[in-house]
């Protein structure tokens, strides 16, 4: 059998601000911060996640927040946009709110959707549409109600500096199904609720450079442990170099770098971020893998202290 992704597992990106991160994705996008841990690669920077009330596939935007790193550029090699589903009737709400709390935005459309287009504080771009697919997030947070809360990720539009190839590799190796081209886009359809949703330029995008504001991979979902054997054969199969099974603590993961430049990761739905504290407490604390603990101390006191607040009405 062919494999296929249901679509978007989770997005990464950098940034430098943590407390500026956790006062925009949860007090004014008003998602839940479902885990807070640190980059198992450098211990020293925090990994944010924020996502739905259970942090489900397909909801997680992460950021790995570092004071005093460089500013990105965004560019070909990237998620250009990450596009956050709404419920249908709420755009009116999120264009006041956005406006309220000083984001600037712009409208769009693509593929006949309107999209509510607009930059977070690290210069990480985003846009709002609005879906009936995939169920409604029932976390309610910040003076955003959970009939106007953001589902999760309505997909993504991916900056390739070689779009045929990208496309190639979305069909190919993903298993993403192409659902046709307008005003320049190609349009590709997982099988999911969410996250499931891909445009990419149809002309090359030139190369982008990494840094804050700029997202540093997309993940893309394996239903399980076995399943993501088979995706690491896939992409090898595909001409790929994936890295071997990396073990995140609440998924793991597979990378490997497409021919349009982006950084695509496989990883598993399970085992989820409630494997190592219990659901109505995600977020409230550090939590290290491991192999960390012993140096737990050490790793607080180099992290800067940051809360989830609600911001009110300013």
């Amino acid at each position: 059998m062919t494999l296929a992704t249901k679509g978007i597992h989770h997005i990464t990106a950098f940034a430098t601000d943590p407390q500026g991160i956790v006062d925009f994705y949860a007090g004014v996008l008003g998602l839940r911060m479902v885990k807070k841990t640190i980059n198992f690669d450098a211990p020293e920077v925090y990994h944010l996640y924020f996502g739905d009330e259970h942090g489900s596939p397909g909801t997680i935007l992460t950021f790995f927040p570092h004071p005093g790193s460089r500013k990105g550029r965004v560019g070909g090699g990237q998620v250009g946009m990450t596009t956050l589903a709404v419920p249908p009737g709420s755009m009116a709400f999120w264009e006041e709110r956005l406006t309220r709390f000083g984001v600037e935005t712009s409208k769009a459309v693509r593929f006949g959707e309107e999209l509510l287009q607009f930059a977070d504080r690290e210069g990480m771009l985003l846009e709002i549409v609005e879906r009936e697919q995939g169920p409604e997030n029932s976390w309610s947070f910040g003076g955003v109600p959970s009939d106007k809360a953001v589902k999760g990720f309505g997909g993504a539009l991916l900056y390739s500096t070689n779009s045929a190839a990208t496309r190639r590799a979305l069909t190919d190796t993903l298993g993403l199904k192409a659902a046709g081209e307008s005003d320049g886009f190609a349009r590709f359809i997982g099988e999911g609720e969410l996250g499931n949703i891909v445009d990419v330029p149809l002309e090359d995008v030139e190369y982008g450079s990494g840094g804050a504001g700029t997202v540093h991979h997309i993940a893309w979902r394996a239903k399980d442990f076995a399943e993501h054997e088979q995706w690491r054969a896939a992409a090898a199969a595909g001409g790929f170099q994936p890295t071997p099974v990396i073990d995140r603590q609440y998924f793991n993961a597979v990378y490997f770098r497409e021919s349009g430049g982006i950084l695509f990761e496989i990883a598993t739905d399970p085992p989820g971020f409630a494997v190592d504290e219990a659901e109505d407490q995600l977020g409230a604390k550090l939590m290290l893998p491991d192999w960390y603990e012993p140096h737990r101390e050490q790793i607080e006191a180099g992290l800067l202290p940051i809360t989830v607040r609600s911001l009110g009405e300013e």
